[in-house]
């Protein structure tokens, strides 16, 4: 993604003339276009667009972008937001034994494929301290029991204030987040799980699917919501199987489906490229 660029997104009623409205009002402004992309939601009536253009050259401070804009959005009825492509996100992970997706995120991270900070991975086990402590990064062991919970929470929420975290990512966290931590955060908390829901519950899905012969095996990326593992979907992937596949063999392939379609929807938030409607996703790749 281009640094230096401003980034907007906006949803609305879908009617005739709004891509030539705000291409206008952003020419006007001295803006260069580098992306510009839009989906209407035929049956919802909804229409979507995401723009990026160039700071060089445009002629206003992006302080004043929101009064500037006002007019044209609320002509429109638009619900919008702008973003700056050189602000570096704060990620915050969240994980517990299964550190395959953290070390994936962790690596990308230092490889500079995810353009974000990492102030911090919490856990409620030790198993992946040592991990995180080699990225350099601070490890915060908060144990939750069910009669511990709601101490743990609010410990955890105590630290994504003060590391002013934007982003949570759950990477396998073993845990269940509550309706008020999840409200704090409205689309901005991360899941990944296979993708056998709601046809294999429970701790042992790979078994259950090897029990029952099953050809195709995935992994989903979501938004959290009160609903378990039913909030708006970012990504989803999915790999063949076959007959001379043992359990081993599916837990490994299903990790790895599962660290590239968590890592995706990683990377397509910090780039702005996603708007949640309902519970949906337009997601600009």
């Amino acid at each position: 993604m281009s640094r230096n660029t401003a980034i907007l997104l906006v949803t609305c009623p879908d009617q005739r003339g709004l891509v030539a409205a705000v291409a206008e009002f952003l020419y006007r402004h001295g803006a260069n276009i580098l992306h510009a992309d839009q989906h209407v939601d035929i049956a919802a009536g909804l229409f979507f667009m995401r723009v990026e253009w160039a700071l060089t050259g445009f002629d206003m401070p992006l302080a004043d972008f929101a009064a500037a804009f006002a007019p044209l959005a609320q002509k429109h009825a638009m619900q919008w937001r702008i973003e700056e492509s050189d602000r570096r996100q704060r990620v915050a992970i969240f994980a517990s034994r299964y550190d395959h997706c953290l070390a994936d995120l962790l690596y990308r991270h230092r490889a500079g494929e995810l353009y974000c900070d990492i102030p911090l991975v919490i856990s409620n086990h030790q198993d992946t301290r040592q991990l995180v402590e080699f990225y350099g990064i601070p490890f915060h062991l908060i144990e939750v029991t069910p009669e511990t919970k709601g101490g743990a929470e609010a410990a955890q929420l105590a630290l994504l204030e003060q590391n002013a975290v934007d982003l949570i990512v759950l990477a396998r966290y073993m845990q269940i987040l509550g309706p008020k931590f999840v409200a704090r955060y409205p689309a901005r908390i991360i899941n990944i799980h296979h993708s056998f829901l709601p046809a294999f519950l429970g701790a042992r899905p790979y078994h259950r699917a090897f029990d029952r012969g099953v050809k195709i095996i995935g992994a989903t990326s979501h938004y959290v919501t009160d609903t378990l593992d039913e909030g708006p979907i970012i990504e989803q992937d999915v790999i063949r199987v076959s007959h001379r596949d043992q359990v081993e063999n599916l837990i490994q392939k299903g990790r790895d489906v599962e660290k590239m379609v968590l890592s995706r929807a990683v990377r397509w938030h910090l780039e702005h490229r996603i708007l949640a409607y309902g519970n949906k996703t337009v997601v600009f790749d």
